[in-house]
């Protein structure tokens, strides 16, 4: 509590800010990734018009967005201009465009086969099941279509370089030796007993990795050195890891109106979590001591950069906290 009784959020003493205000600062961002995303999405028009209708869809069924306000958030806190940044702004819909399209293709019967996300039909059950096959194709194309169009439009040699370095990175942690690498291994692993190491490898490429990435492509957009970007990259891993630690624990605890999503469904697939390895008390831990990691990075670049953090560093302790 601040001296006038508000609530606040923040690890360290000094870098807090009022509950309120926070909340008021995340919904505003949250909103402008929103308008971002619409400005993007494909019209639903032509023979194609089911797909694209799909794609739409997928998109517009809501979420945290949590990567892009990330990406543009690690942006301007390097010195780069943010939203206003129209290669910037492409990234980030690119990066909610990748992470959408393995929701969909996470809900997939072939999958976790699940009818519900966030409260409404997943895109295979509105749609059918080839068609959130293809839906989840079209948004992975999209995205890069978006965000190549976006370098093809720079002039600068600097800019081409460092939308080029994005464009790797995106791929990369997006890939097999990323989000899709773990994503195999959390599929061919299912309802087979393995070690933590294993765990570990799953998460830090099937969730960590696109947040890798988020943070990563906010920080080369605005000049930062490689080894500011691997350090970067290194909080993203911290993120990821406590985002999906985090998961697990509600997917015990978690109170299904809240979730939006059914719980016990790793139960119900067979899936080894953190929380079938270790107590849930473990668990929360865990979350904690990988947030306060994030948060330490992010403060090394308040203090480096002359930027102020608090809102990344509210968002980041806000997150081990989460009820959804």
């Amino acid at each position: 509590m601040d001296k006038n009784g508000k609530e606040q959020i923040g690890v360290s003493k000094n870098v807090e800010i009022s509950t309120d205000k926070f909340k008021q600062i995340l919904e505003n961002k949250t909103e402008d990734i929103n308008r971002l995303l619409a400005g993007f999405l494909p019209q639903e028009v032509g023979e194609q018009t089911t797909v694209i209708s799909a794609v739409n869809y997928s998109v517009n069924a809501g979420g945290k967005r949590l990567r892009p306000i990330f990406l543009v958030g690690t942006n301007e806190l390097c010195g780069g201009e943010g939203i206003a940044d129209p290669l910037v702004a492409a990234f980030a819909a690119a990066i909610e465009m990748i992470h959408t399209y393995s929701l969909v293709h996470d809900d997939l019967p072939a999958m976790d086969n699940d009818k519900y996300r966030r409260g409404k039909l997943t895109t295979h059950a509105k749609y059918g099941e080839a068609m959130g096959i293809l839906a989840g194709d079209a948004l992975l194309n999209l995205a890069f279509e978006i965000a190549a169009g976006a370098l093809e439009k720079e002039k600068e040699p600097e800019r081409i370089l460092a939308g080029a370095k994005a464009l790797s990175i995106l791929s990369v942690k997006s890939g097999i030796w990323g989000m899709i690498g773990g994503q195999s291994v959390d599929v061919e692993k299912t309802g087979q007993p393995f070690k933590e190491g294993t765990l570990d490898f799953i998460y830090r490429l099937k969730t960590a990795a696109l947040l890798e990435a988020a943070v990563m492509i906010g920080g080369v957009l605005s000049g930062v050195t490689k080894g500011e970007a691997d350090q970067l990259g290194q909080m993203g891993t911290a993120i990821g890891m406590a985002f999906q630690i985090q998961d697990d624990i509600l997917d015990i605890t978690g109170n299904e109106k809240v979730l939006g999503k059914p719980i016990h469904s790793d139960e119900k697939n067979h899936k080894t979590t953190y929380v079938t390895l270790h107590p849930v008390k473990k668990a929360r831990e865990e979350v904690k001591r990988l947030t306060g990691e994030a948060i330490q990075i992010l403060l090394q670049f308040d203090k480096k950069k002359g930027r102020d953090a608090t809102f990344l560093i509210g968002l980041v302790d806000l997150l081990s906290e989460r009820e959804r």
